[in-house]
């Protein structure tokens, strides 16, 4: 996620991006996007398709990330995995 917007009014681009390059550097593709101060909603665009095609590639989704489409239910099924497994490690 790449955060945009001014000062107390954040917005991020939810973007695939090659680890090697900058945090705010440039991305391979704009996957959506992300308003957390639009109202009770939080306004968020995603393309699912292509989110699922950059995690098949091999994609690692953040933890942030996965944590917004944890709560849309929009998670795709090898992510749900691992966050399943990571909460229940926590619990122990």
């Amino acid at each position: 996620m790449v955060r945009q917007g001014r000062k107390n009014t954040p917005h991020f681009r939810i973007v695939v991006t090659d680890k090697r390059k900058k945090i705010d550097g440039a991305y391979i593709e704009n996957l959506g996007n992300y308003e957390p101060k639009a109202g009770p909603d939080k306004k968020i665009i995603i393309k699912d398709e292509r989110l699922k095609y950059w995690v098949k590639q091999g994609a690692q989704i953040s933890d942030a990330l996965s944590a917004i489409l944890k709560n849309l239910g929009k998670l795709p099924k090898t992510e749900k995995a691992k966050a399943v497994k990571a909460k229940a490690k926590a619990a122990k």
